[in-house]
């Protein structure tokens, strides 16, 4: 029963670093690929508390047209920016005011938190505020439908991890392919079989009874 014990937090743990691990792989690969600043491809802004203080709230990543030195890469993703726009009924006047696209990664979606979900929103907002195009990044298919369409209404766009749709506005793979020029299912299904030995090894050790 301990074991069981630790290992059940031990997995909540493992879920947390998993996502964690996400969010930089697709921060680096902004970096890369898009040729931008850590500090470019990071974005973050404060937010009052009620003991007067200010609290940091960090999204995982941004791209900013502007430092998008190459044209045709800045072309390409001003594109399927617009492509969502079309998409998301964002009128022609309030797209030209957009500046870039910021982003929330996830390994997966499955939770109910309502905690969770307001963060989300308000996150939207702050970026529509500040003239960002707000993007949840979903790495798998994890993701509750009630939700999808929850998030989508109250303005983010939300890309899926589903191969093959070949729609750089609904799936993740695709956007990463096609707008970024990076080939994210091929990294994975290189690297599988290093991450899974890695998560089997933390497994068994968080499974594994104490010594006496």
């Amino acid at each position: 029963m301990y074991a069981a014990h630790k290992a059940a937090e031990g997995m909540t743990s493992i879920y947390r670093q998993i996502g964690t691990g996400c969010e930089r792989l697709l921060r680096q690969i902004l970096c890369d690929q898009l040729r931008l600043s850590t500090e470019t491809a990071s974005w973050s802004y404060t937010i009052p508390t009620s003991d007067g203080k200010t609290r940091k709230l960090t999204l995982d990543g941004r791209i900013l047209l502007a430092e998008i030195k190459d044209k045709a890469i800045r072309q390409r993703v001003h594109k399927w920016m617009r492509s969502i726009a079309d998409a998301s009924g964002i009128v022609p006047s309030v797209f030209k005011s957009l500046v870039g696209t910021v982003f929330e990664v996830r390994q997966g979606y499955k939770s109910k938190d309502s905690k969770r979900q307001n963060a989300d929103i308000a996150n939207a907002t702050t970026a529509i505020k500040n003239a960002y195009l707000p993007c949840a990044v979903i790495l798998s298919s994890q993701i509750d439908g009630d939700l999808l369409l929850r998030y989508r209404a109250k303005g983010w766009t939300v890309l899926t991890g589903i191969v093959g749709l070949n729609d750089p506005l609904r799936s993740t793979y695709d956007f990463m392919s096609q707008v970024i020029e990076y080939d994210l299912a091929g990294f994975f299904q290189r690297n599988h079989k290093l991450f899974r030995a890695e998560i089997d090894n933390v497994l068994q050790t968080l499974l594994a009874p104490e010594s006496p």
